[in-house]
């Protein structure tokens, strides 16, 4: 997303269109965003959807095992679950590098579905937003969707990760443009322009919320202007028909966090951090079934709420907000919340990326930049220490293992243990700065990236 991030309907037929991420001492200065960071004149006229159009490339999809179909992964929880071993030492020189290729001024993160690679990209030159899929194999361009949207460099262009199932792509560009096309073609089946549509705010920085795919639906956070203007939507995947909405009756705007998908109660619940509290929705048609403003962040909503068992939900951010453990509950009075602790930022908080859930740890980058283990209690196990810092940088969990970037391309592997950080291995794996971009992991192949280049290395045992 950005420095603070993550850092996210209709036809088209006989050329018509119908709409149906601070702190120590090795981070990175505070940015602040522009005061009007696009054109106010692009929202006037037709959607720039209306002017979408799909150029084939040279390259050709390779058949090479492997899924990280969302942000965040499978689950959407930052962990892989594949069974590829994992090297547990690195070469000297670092892992291999298989290829690279250029990407636009940008933190957005690939996803991978049947050996191919798909980015939501920035192209300045030709002043549009750009999803692109390229073949996991060789880096090389199989088709890419573009329409024309005009922004100013502010920290970056894009910073959503689409979402691929169904031999379908979900993505969201800086300036709300929601576009569905065919995974194989790039063929444009729907799109819905959410400013113009539910009356969105972009928050600063651009927008960073990554679309969901749950089964045969979309699920979006507009947060639209009420009345009319949705806090959620589900629309139907195939199509872009709108199956429910929730109103924005707490008139909350968007944030760069993306929605989590929680069972609490027995029940399935989507989870969005608005810019003035958390609420829950009914995953089933939409209801809201609770709120609370115990949680909000003043300058910026980047990090993903975290569910745990039980109607938990770990909520991290930056600038002081530190973290929170929420607890959830329904009974003959309806659903209640409860803080179960806080933590000061400076045990745990989380200014761009999402902490990681697994086997009661969790783990994640704290504003000082120290890699940090917490019991769901909230007590600190381990901290990597201040000689092992990371900044902004992404991180996932593989084979036991964790990987780990800094601020400028510098990626460690390090045991996923609850007792002590244990470094395996660390090597330089890209040459810019900025590489706050998720990764992603299929078949032993990660792919990273800094501000303007993608590479995919080769960490097979």
């Amino acid at each position: 997303m950005t420095t603070l991030t993550p850092l996210a309907f209709g036809l088209l037929a006989a050329g018509s269109l119908t709409f149906v991420w601070r702190g120590g001492p090795d981070a990175v200065p505070l940015r602040v965003p522009l005061e009007d960071p696009h054109d106010a004149t692009a929202d006037a006229g037709p959607s720039p959807l209306e002017s979408a159009t799909t150029t084939a490339g040279p390259g050709q999809p390779s058949e090479l095992p492997g899924s990280w179909p969302a942000f965040r992964g499978a689950a959407r929880d930052g962990i892989s679950r594949e069974t590829t071993p994992l090297l547990e030492s690195w070469p000297e020189g670092g892992p291999p590098v298989l290829w690279s290729v250029e990407v636009g001024e940008g933190y957005a993160g690939p996803v991978i579905e049947d050996g191919r690679v798909f980015l939501m990209d920035y192209d300045r030159e030709a002043q549009a937003d750009a999803l692109r899929c390229l073949s996991l194999a060789d880096g090389r361009e199989i088709w890419r969707f573009t329409y024309p949207v005009v922004i100013k460099r502010n920290h970056g262009m894009s910073r959503t990760v689409p979402a691929v199932a169904h031999g379908l792509v979900v993505a969201l560009g800086p300036m709300g443009h929601v576009s569905c096309v065919d995974a194989a073609t790039g063929e444009f089946r729907w799109g819905v322009d959410l400013v113009r549509e539910h009356g969105t705010e972009i928050p600063p920085w651009y927008a960073g919320q990554c679309p969901i795919i749950d089964g045969d639906r979309v699920i979006l956070a507009p947060a639209g202007a009420p009345p009319e203007g949705p806090l959620l939507t589900a629309l139907d995947l195939a199509t872009g028909e709108p199956i429910w909405s929730t109103p924005n009756t707490l008139a909350w705007k968007m944030t760069h966090a993306s929605i989590a998908v929680a069972e609490i109660e027995g029940g399935r619940t989507y989870v969005y951090c608005g810019h003035r509290g958390v609420a829950g929705v009914s995953a089933g048609d939409g209801t809201l079934l609770w709120s609370t403003p115990e949680w909000k962040i003043s300058i910026a909503t980047v990090a993903t709420p975290v569910p745990l068992p039980d109607g938990r939900l770990f909520l991290s951010g930056g600038y002081k907000a530190g973290s929170m453990m929420l607890r959830v509950r329904s009974g003959g009075e309806g659903w209640t919340t409860a803080t179960e602790y806080r933590l000061e930022d400076d045990t745990f908080g989380a200014t761009q990326q999402t902490p990681i859930y697994d086997e009661d740890r969790i783990f994640g980058v704290r504003p000082d930049g120290e890699l940090t283990c917490l019991a769901p209690d909230g007590s600190v196990r381990w901290t990597s220490g201040p000689s092992h810092r990371f900044g902004l940088g992404p991180f996932l969990l593989a084979d036991g293992k964790l990987l780990v970037m800094d601020d400028h391309g510098e990626l460690t592997l390090a045991a996923a243990s609850s007792d002590r950080f244990e470094m395996l291995a660390r090597a330089k794996v890209l040459d810019g700065h900025d590489s706050w971009g998720p990764m992603a992991l299929a078949g032993g192949r990660l792919l990273v990236r800094d501000l303007t280049e993608m590479r995919c290395l080769d960490l097979r045992k």
